[in-house]
């Protein structure tokens, strides 16, 4: 069977055109690594990009490579009309049986349900609620891709959906849905090297400085526990914009705490530096107000390291039946907050078998051969 992926490259996302290793989201990565493994398909991946960049011809045995440079105008501008057809000409060449789009943020579902193959999307972040959530303007990029999200929604053969979150939302919208959690990359199931024991528990909070992931609001939460005499260290990792102004405030407010020593912001991690630093947590403080799926979250429990966590959108999914993982409503800061000391004052444990329960429902390879039964569904059709 042969299908094709599209999918964004980070090199186009981060610019990196001199780059000549194509590397994609956690969510597309981690699925890849399982395709890999069936043997069954036969897949190609498709990336739009400004710029040619130097490729591999192959991922994989069975995974091939393929970057369409697609010019300025190509792009959102334009509805992602040249993408459009820069994916539609490469289609035409592969043939494939099935087109799978990856995602509604950018050009990808459009030129799947565009492509004239049978097409199927995946959806990682719904469109239609970033758009509300962020009060989108019209005109803005969340409001035009929200647009994009219901026009590719109602033209697809299927939509994977990530979360009960996700299939909820998703499902008024579009004729038929499958739900099919993300995977986590396979090196979250690795062997953790014991670290150096911690001189006091580390706390970390992952992602992306956002307004609605709340990183000033839990400043705020770590400033009382801190005031409580608890001793702890909460680090934050993810891509900070200071021209945001919801970026400026949290470095104003994290630059101030580091001074007490109790917190610190260390930018992104990659993947090398990432899991050591799980492997060294505590717990995971996970807080904001929509999320399709949490991979932070899954990813924190597959190294069995304890989640504090809103109870929104596929975060709920994930932390059923998990041990260690706490979920509070929305704004219970107060709950929160005592949660946190109270497991401080009890010796900051971590679970033991949520990695276990991870590994069940999101190993690559599970996730890989949940998509080749679906394939197989939507062909028979």
């Amino acid at each position: 069977m042969r299908i094709a992926l599209l999918t964004t490259d980070s090199r186009e996302h981060y610019r990196e055109y001199a780059n000549p290793s194509p590397h994609f989201g956690t969510a597309p990565a981690a699925l890849l690594q399982g395709l890999a493994g069936v043997r069954e398909l036969e897949v190609h991946v498709i990336s739009c990009a400004r710029e040619p960049m130097q490729s591999p011809a192959k991922l994989a045995d069975n995974i091939f490579f393929h970057s369409l440079p697609v010019g300025k105008l190509g792009w959102m501008r334009t509805l992602y009309a040249g993408c459009i057809r820069a994916t539609r000409r490469k289609l035409r060449e592969i043939n494939p049986d099935l087109v799978h789009g990856q995602g509604t943020e950018r050009d990808c579902a459009m030129a799947a349900v565009l492509s004239g193959f049978p097409n199927v999307l995946t959806l990682h972040g719904i469109m239609a609620e970033m758009a509300t959530v962020l009060n989108a303007r019209p005109g803005s990029f969340y409001w035009l891709a929200r647009a994009l999200e219901n026009f590719a929604l109602r033209r697809t053969g299927g939509v994977f959906c990530n979360s009960s979150h996700t299939e909820t939302n998703v499902q008024p919208r579009t004729g038929r849905v499958w739900r099919v959690p993300n995977a986590v990359r396979a090196e979250f199931f690795t062997p953790a090297v014991a670290p150096q024991p911690a001189r006091r528990p580390l706390l970390l909070n992952v992602g992306v400085i956002a307004e609605y992931k709340r990183q000033v609001e839990l400043l705020d939460v770590a400033h009382a526990l801190h005031e409580q005499g608890l001793n702890f260290e909460l680090k934050f990792l993810g891509q900070l914009s200071e021209k945001s102004a919801y970026g400026r405030a949290f470095r104003d407010r994290v630059t101030a705490a580091e001074k007490n020593g109790y917190t610190s912001y260390e930018g992104f991690k990659d993947l090398a530096e990432l899991i050591p630093l799980y492997d060294r947590a505590a717990a995971m403080i996970h807080v904001p107000t929509a999320e399709s799926f949490g991979l932070v979250a899954a990813e924190a429990l597959a190294r069995n390291v304890k989640l504090f966590g809103s109870r929104v959108g596929g975060l709920v999914d994930i932390a059923a039946g998990v041990e260690g993982a706490e979920l509070f409503a929305e704004n219970d800061w107060a709950g929160l907050q005592g949660a946190i000391a109270s497991w401080l004052r009890a010796g900051a444990t971590r679970p033991t078998q949520a990695a276990q329960v991870m590994r069940e429902r999101y190993q690559p390879e599970v996730i890989a051969r949940r998509h080749l039964e679906i394939y197989r569904e939507v062909l028979k059709r």
